[in-house]
């Protein structure tokens, strides 16, 4: 669908970034009630050396105003958001044919991205063939409720990382993701661009699982947003799974969170993970649902 008229479109920068956290954090509040999205999370995603930001992005501007963007920030993955203010005008269609277009230019065989359930968004997507590829959760603990920290096994502990430690960090989340994820190994240089050198962070943000002989065997991505403390990383290498780890490292990430200011305990699970029930059985509720509709290229 090509652009309406009296709107044009251009690649994003990097001093884009407010604006477009804007714009997708009127869709989030219009379509869930609440807010997750954070300029650092942009940022962070765009400054990975993998992603080119002129080629990968596309903004629509209704004057000198961004009002929605569109970004392929994967071989499969994108993300894209309209202003709420300017829904009905045929961005929504335009942008999904952009991405389209873009992933068949990098020699992907499909694209998708997120949207809440039964948002206009979804609708859309639906309606222009989108699938559902999986379902995705945000939970939360109800308010002033914490995860109880099982017994470690002998010799573990649980602590913050140490810079020496990122790299096994890096192969302990990637391996386990890589179980369930269809994608290629994330780099190195990309974690640290997502993870160390996403804006803000702190060293307390990374906590490990150590073994007695200090082999990093679990690890969590723990992120003050706010007041809200949100995992946005949880692993326990393969063979010390069934230990109490994961509900552990859980335990731990959410507590440094709430003694750096966080009232509130979040995180985000999809239907690849099987994870789901673990998170609720600890005593978190589901918040939201989101659905990854994906289209062949």
């Amino acid at each position: 669908m090509p652009l309406p008229a009296g709107l044009t479109q251009r690649p994003l920068a990097l001093d884009d970034a407010a604006a477009v956290t804007a714009i997708m954090a009127a869709e989030e509040l219009r379509d869930t009630g609440q807010v997750s999205i954070e300029e650092a999370d942009l940022l962070a995603d765009w400054q990975r050396p993998s992603f080119d930001l002129p080629t990968g992005t596309v903004g629509v501007l209704d004057g000198d105003r961004l009002v929605a963007y569109a970004e392929l920030s994967g071989p499969d993955r994108a993300h894209a958001a309209v202003d709420p203010a300017h829904h009905g005008r045929g961005i929504g269609s335009h942008l999904a044919g952009w991405l389209q277009e873009r992933a068949r230019s990098v020699g992907s065989a499909v694209v998708g991205m997120p949207v809440p359930q039964g948002s206009p968004g979804d609708r859309l997507l639906e309606a222009l063939g989108f699938h559902v590829r999986w379902t995705s959760w945000v939970l939360a603990m109800p308010d002033g409720a914490t995860i109880a920290a099982p017994p470690l096994p002998a010799g573990v502990t649980i602590r913050e990382a140490t810079p020496a430690e990122h790299r096994a960090v890096w192969m302990v989340v990637e391996d386990a993701f890589l179980e369930w994820s269809a994608r290629a190994r994330q780099s190195f240089e990309d974690f640290g661009a997502q993870v160390l050198r996403r804006p803000g962070f702190e060293a307390w943000n990374l906590r490990v699982a150590a073994a007695p002989d200090g082999a990093v065997v679990g690890a969590a991505v723990v992120l003050l947003a706010g007041t809200t403390g949100f995992v946005d990383k949880l692993a326990v290498r393969r063979d010390r799974r069934g230990l109490g780890l994961g509900q552990a490292l859980l335990a731990d990430a959410f507590a440094a969170a709430r003694g750096h200011g966080a009232v509130r305990s979040e995180l985000s699970t999809d239907s690849r993970t099987g994870a789901l029930g673990l998170y609720q059985r600890v005593g978190m509720d589901v918040t939201s649902v989101w659905v990854n509709r994906a289209i062949a290229v």
